[in-house]
């Protein structure tokens, strides 16, 4: 009854515009009524078919495959999206998309989505803008298709053109422990080709990639525990290259002084403690967003805000091989700090190193090639950078660690710093090696070298600070630097040594 009214509303209409049809030979009025009754029939069925088509594509493929997406204890595509964006702030692209494969039977009806395997479009995380996709793994188990990576590229084709970032959700979305892999080649080619026995968990799991690799940055929980710190993540970044780095309201006095700092750094050169509670310390409300947490744990990086403003933080940890630096950390290092130039995000630095990781494995794997790739990062770096050495700054690896060398801006010292070309006692072993009272020695080395007097009277450090008033400096100086304005020589690119 329902079809039938509206097919005699519609041909209603049709009658009323007979006369708008263009003139195109003799019509008959049998001729006439075909061509409403095709118009109005037309209307209808495109109206339902639009209906059926958005009802298709938000239950993507189907409500046995989501049930079985929820048992393995993931959200889907869609849902995702719902956590990650503000409330209703989401605006979908070709839902009608679909693909375009025929072979093997996939021109079939029952194979075809509305929107195909991806979910893309535009939304807002805390009122500021980003785009979006999230692969359907309930649709072919989200895989890549031409109208799916169609659909991706386009809407980072309008992001570039307006200067907003991008967020993928890939698959199994954010890496999440024993439930996403990431490989070149499954276990099953790895057996055949090298005749290795792994598992997909050991091959590319969340705790390899984490641990060992270090292809991805963190891993969570589930799904909830990682966009929900991806909201927070997004925070600290600005919606473009071209943009500041963000500065929100602080309710941290910018002069609190953080008497802590002043006995945190062992007498003994040789006993470690945790930089991070150096870190912390100084931080607005003690947030600090760590990056890469569980790799190359003997170098800490990670965003945070001083005074509002988002910084970007890399510290020596002396907790995990003394704070050296070697292969793995400085390319974690360097990868961080080059992110941090090219968002313009101000970078601190921590130092107490005492050198880089000797022995063989490291010589072998290239360690003077990779360690001078976070050198190459702090040199070419534009955006503040203030330097604050804690205790050791040992040979080439203080000059690494952002020195003044390397165009730091504003570098401090505690008085608990050495900035040296080595330790006393190695030091003294290779200046008096064979002589006698080498204990004596290494006193008078100590009271001539480990301490940070030489490095200040020398320029290499601007100041020697309270450690307490270490948060309050900080903060000052990144008010006087957000006007820095430095560029390097031009080059068709620059050449790092990868």
């Amino acid at each position: 009854m329902r079809s039938s009214l509206g097919l005699l509303h519609g041909l209603k209409c049709s009658f009323k515009s007979v006369g708008q049809i263009p003139y195109a030979g003799a019509l008959t009025r049998s001729k006439v009524l075909q061509n409403a009754r095709c118009y109005s029939v037309s209307h209808l069925s495109v109206q339902e078919r639009i209906e059926q088509k958005r009802k298709a594509a938000l239950t993507g493929g189907g409500q046995l495959r989501i049930a079985a997406q929820h048992k393995r204890g993931k959200l889907t595509a869609r849902e995702r999206l719902e956590l990650l964006l503000d409330p209703d702030s989401f605006v979908e692209y070709d839902m009608f998309v679909e693909h375009r494969c025929s072979d093997f039977g996939m021109e079939a009806d029952h194979n075809k989505y509305p929107g195909d395997s991806v979910v893309t479009g535009q939304g807002r995380i805390n009122g500021r803008l980003v785009y979006v996709f999230s692969q359907d793994f309930t649709v072919f188990g989200g895989s890549l298709s031409g109208a799916h990576a169609q659909k991706i590229c386009k809407i980072m084709d309008q992001a570039m053109m307006v200067g907003a970032p991008v967020i993928g959700l890939n698959g199994s979305a954010c890496g999440w422990d024993d439930t996403s892999y990431l490989f070149i080649t499954g276990p099953d080619v790895v057996k055949s080709v090298t005749n290795e026995d792994v598992t997909q968990e050991e091959l590319g799991g969340a705790k390899t990639h984490t641990t060992v690799s270090g292809v991805a940055h963190r891993a969570f929980e589930n799904d909830i525990d990682a966009l929900l710190n991806l909201r927070n993540f997004f925070n600290f970044l600005p919606l473009s290259n071209k943009d500041p780095a963000p500065v929100t309201e602080c309710h941290d006095p910018r002069d609190r002084p953080v008497p802590g700092l002043d006995t945190i750094v062992p007498f003994e050169s040789t006993k470690a403690y945790d930089m991070l509670d150096i870190v912390h310390g100084v931080l607005d409300e003690r947030e600090f967003f760590e990056i890469m947490p569980n790799y190359a744990k003997n170098i800490v990086v990670g965003f945070a805000r001083m005074n509002g403003r988002t910084v970007g933080i890399v510290g020596n940890q002396p907790k995990v091989a003394s704070g050296c630096l070697d292969i793995n950390s400085s390319v974690k290092g360097a990868r961080f700090v080059r992110f941090c130039d090219a968002f313009n995000i101000p970078i601190i630095t921590f130092v107490d190193v005492p050198g880089f990781l000797p022995g063989t494995a490291q010589e072998y794997g290239g360690i003077i090639r990779h360690g001078a790739k976070l050198l190459y990062a702090f040199a070419e770096a534009t955006v503040p950078k203030i330097t604050v050495i804690t205790r050791k700054a040992y040979g080439g690896a203080y000059d690494v660690m952002s020195s003044k060398h390397l165009r730091g801006d504003v570098n401090y010292a505690w008085p608990s710093a050495e900035v040296a070309v080595m330790g006393a006692k190695g030091a003294v072993q290779i200046i008096f090696r064979g002589k006698e009272n080498q204990a004596e020695a290494e006193a008078e080395y100590v009271e001539k070298f480990a301490n940070p007097f030489p490095a200040a009277v020398r320029g290499f450090v601007d100041d020697i600070i309270q450690p307490s008033t270490t948060r309050k400096r900080i903060c000052r100086d990144l008010e006087v630097l957000a006007s820095k304005k430095q560029t390097n020589p031009w080059k068709k690119h620059a050449n790092i040594p990868l």
